[in-house]
């Protein structure tokens, strides 16, 4: 399937045929950053003058995998990269590590395909199904829409299965499930459960009466005293306190106690510098 979407933009582009191609543009400084800083607090070496390209991340992918760390790498790595989009101007695919891509499947399954088709069909004489100028004019306006309407139909598909999950989980409250941490916020966490892949949160107000400080850098939440810490990618034991079917919101408490750590330093969870003991208020 690759390679032959790959001949399609070939094809294309040695008509002179216009086309829309399927881009994924390479991570941002910002975002490559933030994964080298976090790689150092694993002790994950990674150079910081070290050219970006996909063979390196599927390389720190190897090397991670199967070990204590490797689910958490997985999901900064992914959490790195940029979003693929539908473009008329090529900029290659990152991900892939192709110069040129375009989504010709077999059978249709996207409008991007079938302007492909009949991209095809006009630059080689196959019939009169073609790409007309009309059509050519707009493909970068064409190439904008297909792109939200994916985005659309993305988040429809998680939002129906949000809410057929919880309406499953309904008759569960209560009960204790095992899951991981993938999401790390200033206002809780998120744990995907292993059994159904549903997400949830817990909120840090439920994890004890300890000030937690989001770190960042680390994607964890650290306890300002003791250092009790909850990072991303840790496997966990929660218990379901609430399933809204109506949102396909679930809220969960934790049963897993916290890894052991230094205390954190710097400002709370909740954004608010931690108060220095002073004279009381009058």
């Amino acid at each position: 399937m690759i390679q032959a979407n790959v001949s399609a933009a070939e094809t294309l582009e040695q008509r002179r045929t216009p086309l829309i191609y399927r881009v994924h543009d390479a991570p941002s400084d910002e975002k490559v950053q933030s994964l080298v800083d976090f790689l150092g607090t694993l002790s994950i070496p990674w150079s910081k003058g070290q050219r970006v390209t996909t063979e390196r991340f599927n390389q720190l992918i190897g090397q991670t995998r199967g070990g204590p760390h490797g689910p958490i790498v997985n999901e900064v790595v992914l959490r790195t990269q940029m979003q693929a989009i539908y473009d008329v101007d090529n900029i290659g695919h990152f991900g892939l590590n192709l110069p040129r891509y375009a989504h010709f499947t077999s059978p249709i399954r996207r409008y991007a395909d079938l302007i492909v088709h009949r991209g095809l069909i006009a630059a080689l004489g196959l019939g009169d199904d073609g790409l007309g100028a009309a059509d050519v004019a707009r493909l970068r306006d064409t190439a904008e829409r297909i792109t939200m309407a994916e985005r659309r139909a993305m988040a429809a598909e998680r939002d129906a299965t949000d809410r057929y999950v919880a309406a499953y989980l309904a008759d569960r409250v209560g009960g204790a499930f095992v899951g991981s941490i993938t999401g790390v916020t200033r206002f809780g966490l998120f744990v995907r459960l292993a059994e159904t892949g549903a997400d949830g949160l817990v909120p840090i107000s439920s994890l004890g009466d300890e000030y937690l400080v989001h770190d960042e850098r680390r994607h964890a939440l650290v306890g300002d005293r003791s250092g009790a810490t909850w990072r991303l990618g840790r496997e966990v034991e929660v218990r379901l306190r609430e399933a809204t079917p109506v949102t396909g919101g679930l809220l969960f408490e934790m049963v897993s106690a916290p890894e052991k750590g230094a205390p954190a330093a710097g400002r709370r969870a909740g954004g608010r510098p931690r108060r220095r003991p002073g004279p009381p208020r009058r």
